[in-house]
């Protein structure tokens, strides 16, 4: 799809495979809690994985756990039946207690790309199916979140994607229209809010989800958000 000729004012990004590499951080995280909650008991971590999609033997996710894109309500649903002796919300605060303590590794070196944006003079968010308090969490840890006006997470009352609430939100709480926004994500849920918000759509390839099946879906589908600035120029001299 050809861009239109609106200029950009608003960037949304995604966090874990866009702005942060997903597997890097994730996949030992998700053997580390596993044998955690499971209290050591290696067949009861690996059949609570197997739930969620992890293969704790080879430390890997399936392209389709619901851990890529989805919410930690999904998560915790999962995992319940494999830890009956905790309620789902116990479950949820637990899950996301951890993610909080996750180490992020950053995708592309963040802050000089977030530094160019923000010259061009345009307003940075994050819209994630995270919740928000972990979420917050790993841009402080980063050292980034200074650089975004605003950060949804699944809990902040928006709802998650594939549903445009949090965009909508940014677009509410920002003043700019959608059309003058880019959705930025790994995933088919960040490019369907994208285009059900009414905003371009910029996939990157630092998830799980190849280019043919991102690209349908994308206005433009580049390596990682590395790409973002020349993309930007040729854009506006286009």
């Amino acid at each position: 799809m050809t861009p239109v000729a609106i200029p950009v004012r608003g960037i949304l990004f995604d966090k874990d495979g866009t702005l942060f590499d997903f597997s890097t951080t994730w996949e030992a995280w998700a053997a580390a809690f596993l044998r955690r909650a499971a209290a050591g008991d290696e067949a009861h971590a690996t059949a609570a994985g197997a739930a969620i999609g992890f293969d704790l033997p080879s430390g890997t996710f399936a392209r389709d756990s619901v851990v890529i894109a989805g919410t930690p309500d999904e998560i915790a649903t999962g995992l319940r039946p494999h830890f009956p002796d905790l309620s789902h919300t116990a479950m949820l605060t637990l899950l996301n207690s951890e993610a909080a303590n996750a180490p992020q590794a950053e995708a592309v070196p963040l802050r000089p790309l977030l530094t160019d944006l923000m010259a061009r003079e345009i307003v940075l968010g994050v819209a994630t199916n995270d919740a928000e308090a972990p979420a917050r969490a790993h841009l402080k840890s980063a050292g980034v979140d200074r650089f975004f006006e605003f950060v949804a997470g699944s809990d902040s009352g928006f709802g998650g994607k594939p549903a445009p609430g949090q965009l909508l939100g940014f677009c509410a709480d920002t003043g700019i229209a959608p059309d003058a926004v880019l959705m930025v994500g790994d995933s088919t849920h960040d490019l369907h809010a994208g285009r059900a918000a009414g905003m371009r759509t910029v996939a990157v390839l630092t998830g799980f989800a190849s280019h043919d099946v991102l690209a349908p879906l994308a206005d433009v589908v580049l390596p990682d958000i590395g790409a973002l600035p020349s993309w930007l120029d040729d854009l506006n001299t286009g």
